[in-house]
């Protein structure tokens, strides 16, 4: 009987064998195959896959330099934030670009750029009498007074659950029950009925915040990381807007007319200051920030009177 079974069985296995490969060629074909070597983006990973991880060149050390207050007596969330968190949320994205595009020192840059908000939206700089107030980054992990509930139940599909709270939260803070919503479908959380989790798990509150940065507010609008790495062409109508690639364009992006397009502010120019920071601590320096650094005079993407992140 096991003799008349053998050509049987080798026939099974030599079919999923082809069927194996034939996939395989499909997905290469698609740009979905495994990495290519080194950092170069268009080998065989083609887009949806870089080689190399963002610990190859961030490490805890250097976590450590961009956020060095974060833990002090002072600090609202100390013991909350730290470089594990960060670097298990990244590995979420590497795939899709994040701190993976372009090269190493694309790579660098975006990290920064992308820190660079999340240290200004969460700094207590206004703490600090030594004048370093670049270094207060992650010092909260969510609003300290609320002056509102941010609950809108005009939004039918993300109604705000009763006795929830949709204050800001986070590395790079959500407000409002539809944010809340809206961010969560993306990373698979119930943030609509339980917002808090993004101020008890560092990972999550990561997660979120890459999240957002890699994902458009709308369709046929880029990300912020889409204007940050060069994956964006800017159309005619975005070039009358004063819309280019850039960091400008990553502010304009994440915080619409709350920041932008109302000339030179500190507001708009402390997020700057940030990532111009971090870059001189990862050692790419100030001066290869890119061009179209601010969006003063831009013409913001979606103009609103709420904002997710104020």
């Amino acid at each position: 009987m096991a003799a008349r079974e053998a050509p049987f069985l080798l026939l099974l296995f030599l079919l999923a064998a082809l069927l194996a490969v034939e996939a395989d060629a499909r997905r290469q074909k698609d740009g979905e195959g495994a990495c290519g070597e080194g950092w170069d983006c268009s080998g065989r990973g083609g887009r949806l896959c870089c080689n190399g991880t963002i610990s190859d060149y961030f490490k805890a050390e250097h976590f450590e330099e961009l956020f060095p207050k974060r833990n002090d007596s002072l600090a609202h969330a100390a013991g909350f934030w730290d470089y594990r968190a960060f670097i298990t949320a990244a590995a979420l994205f590497e795939p899709r670009g994040f701190g993976t595009t372009g090269g190493r020192e694309m790579g660098v840059k975006e990290v920064a750029a992308f820190l660079g908000h999340i240290g200004a939206k969460t700094s207590c700089g206004h703490l600090d009498s030594d004048g370093d107030s670049l270094a207060w980054g992650l010092c909260y992990n969510h609003e300290m007074s609320p002056g509102q509930s941010y609950c809108d139940n005009s939004n039918e599909l993300y109604r705000c659950v009763e006795g929830v709270e949709y204050y800001g939260r986070g590395a790079l803070p959500v407000y409002w029950n539809y944010n809340y919503g809206i961010v969560g479908k993306g990373i698979k959380q119930d943030l609509l009925s339980h917002p808090e989790l993004l101020e008890q798990n560092a990972t999550l509150a990561f997660e979120a915040a890459i999240w957002r940065w890699m994902t458009p507010m709308k369709r046929r609008q880029p990300s912020a990381h889409d204007v940050f790495v060069g994956n964006w062409k800017p159309t005619k109508k975005d070039t009358l807007s004063k819309r280019y690639p850039g960091f400008g364009a990553t502010m304009n992006i994440l915080y619409g007319d709350f920041i932008c397009g109302h000339g030179s502010t500190d507001s708009m120019n402390v997020i700057i200051s940030h990532y111009q920071h971090y870059l001189d601590l990862m050692e790419v320096g100030h001066e290869h920030s890119g061009d179209n650094l601010d969006c003063g005079d831009q013409v913001v993407f979606n103009p609103s009177s709420k904002s997710p992140y104020s």
